[in-house]
């Protein structure tokens, strides 16, 4: 079955791609810790993977992509290819259903897939990205703060946010960003949470 994901990729509809790292993004990647860059990373959703690319640059070494689209997942492998002839060795990308994953993570990295499902899954989202989490792992990244007339992307609230996640998880920040790209400034906020 071809999903309307798998359509808009190929068709070259893909206005969400920034292009590069999410500013957010790439500003907490680099406080994570060195002692922490062998530990299993996820970015599901994971489009151009700029932010897997990113890691890659950095040192990290365990890091699992998943996107629905099998066009997105042959894109990244093309991208990866020409960067980074080696990234096979520390890095996989899969097609596949987020929510039939299995496995445990360190760190879950978020950029636009929150946002690409359908609202009506959200606790669904919430409940598995808890069951994927290590107990000492941590959910990070970036959520719109504001609606969309129709979807996706699909919008949303820091009161609804703290809603959907405080009964599984802890939260440490649910912040405006500060350093969004300049059409996203004052739409977006960064979530850094731990599993209850």
């Amino acid at each position: 079955m071809t999903t309307d994901w798998e359509k808009r990729w190929q068709a070259g509809q893909t206005g969400w791609d920034l292009g590069a790292v999410s500013p957010p993004l790439a500003a907490y990647i680099d406080q994570i810790p060195d002692s922490e860059k062998h530990l299993p990373i996820l970015i599901p959703g994971c489009g151009s993977a700029y932010e897997a690319a990113y890691l890659l640059d950095k040192g990290f070494e365990h890091i699992l992509m998943l996107d629905l689209a099998p066009t997105a997942v042959e894109h990244v492998k093309r991208r990866m290819d020409k960067a980074h002839p080696d990234w096979s060795e520390r890095m996989e990308v899969r097609t596949g259903d987020f929510f039939e994953l299995q496995g445990h993570f360190h760190r879950i990295l978020e950029q636009t897939f929150f946002c690409a499902i359908d609202p009506g899954l959200r606790p669904k989202y919430v409940h598995h990205m808890h069951q994927l989490l290590l107990p000492e792992g941590r959910l990070s990244g970036v959520l719109f703060n504001r609606d969309f007339e129709g979807g996706p992307p699909f919008g949303g609230s820091t009161p609804e946010y703290r809603i959907l996640f405080e009964p599984l998880f802890h939260l440490h920040t649910l912040e405006p960003c500060y350093n969004s790209v300049p059409p996203r400034a004052g739409t977006e906020v960064f979530l850094i949470c731990k599993p209850r």
